[in-house]
């Protein structure tokens, strides 16, 4: 059995990007998120992690900006996995326009489906008899239903949020809650993190 870092990778760079707070693109392929996850699960022995990213599909509407994010989501994949994470692609993301209060249209991209695999693969994983302990990388309240099964099978729950926004109804589900430091995030900031695009 294995103590197993599920990491929702689209809800959890979007918890850095609040911390962080910058009007400038932020590269996530320069961070090391190795690093920042061995210093905050210091003392929990983690045998796998497995960062999930919705799949971004190309739509005619959004060719040009859904070509754009495919090719920086490859280059993030390969640099999780060069630091030596599973990246696992499912769901779907897709492009659509939205009015702006201001009046102006605006191109929103959406993500779904994320959380469901990652909730069947923490049950699963726990069916199986290969899951001690689940430590959940992610403030999506949608995931506090497999995390409550999780406890109901023995299996040990970690919640791992942000201490800038954690997610109580989480906090609550799991057994034990580890929040990151906003100072922790700014240690772990590639040379090359504020690209001006």
């Amino acid at each position: 059995m294995e103590n197993i870092l599920f990491i929702d990778g689209r809800n959890f760079i979007s918890k850095i990007e609040e911390v962080l707070n910058s009007k400038n693109k932020i590269d996530f392929s320069t961070f090391n998120f190795s690093g920042i996850f061995d210093k905050v699960l210091q003392g929990v022995v983690v045998n796998r992690k497995i960062f999930y990213f919705g799949k971004i599909e190309v739509y005619k509407e959004t060719e040009k900006k859904s070509l754009e994010l495919i090719k920086n989501q490859r280059i993030l994949k390969l640099r999780l996995e060069n630091q030596g994470f599973e990246v696992i692609l499912t769901g779907r993301v897709r492009g659509h326009i939205e009015k702006c209060p201001s009046g102006h249209d605006m191109l929103v991209f959406k993500e779904k489906g994320v959380d469901v695999k990652m909730a069947v693969d923490m049950i699963t994983f726990a069916h199986r008899k290969e899951l001690k302990t689940a430590i959940i990388g992610s403030s999506d309240s949608d995931l506090q239903p497999a995390v409550r099964e999780l406890g109901n099978l023995g299996i040990e729950r970690i919640y791992l949020g942000f201490e800038n926004s954690p997610n109580k109804g989480l906090a609550y589900t799991a057994d034990r809650t580890i929040l990151i430091r906003n100072s922790e995030i700014n240690e772990f900031i590639g040379k090359n993190l504020f690209n001006k695009n």
